[in-house]
């Protein structure tokens, strides 16, 4: 898959998962990718100016909870405790590409708490099998 179509898959993931909560689940998403100049090639959010600068310990969490884990293209994680601009969760886009999900007001078990959140979660294993069947090649 090429960055438009994963853009665009994660968009319409958004949007669809959105319908079925009736709020946003996730406010902010990015594309992150080892190699590439300042690792993030994509980005939607409410920080644009502020998201590179913070990334580091936005994601904190996230990398403790992953670390030392193996993970195939597809795979999700979450980080349920995850409060305010730290991401609650991850999606392996394919070799060394990540999509990052946040919620920049609730936690993970926050959302989970509502029972809308099993339909808007349904949504977004469709994602995670578009990247399994056709992971991001940058």
């Amino acid at each position: 898959m090429d960055l438009e179509t994963a853009r665009r898959h994660i968009q319409s993931c958004l949007e669809r998962m959105r319908a079925c909560y009736l709020q946003p689940v996730f406010d902010e998403w990015a594309l992150l990718a080892a190699g590439q100049p300042g690792g993030v090639v994509a980005y939607d959010g409410p920080r644009p100016d502020r998201f590179r600068r913070e990334l580091p310990s936005d994601a904190e969490l996230l990398r403790s909870t992953t670390k030392g884990r193996e993970y195939a293209d597809g795979d999700v994680e979450f980080v349920s405790d995850a409060a305010e601009k730290r991401y609650d969760a991850f999606v392996k886009a394919g070799p060394g590409c990540f999509l990052v999900l946040n919620h920049t007001k609730k936690t993970m078990n926050e959302i989970r708490g509502d029972t809308k959140w099993l339909g808007a979660q349904a949504v977004l294993f469709e994602l995670t099998e578009k990247f399994r069947a056709d992971p991001l090649v940058l």
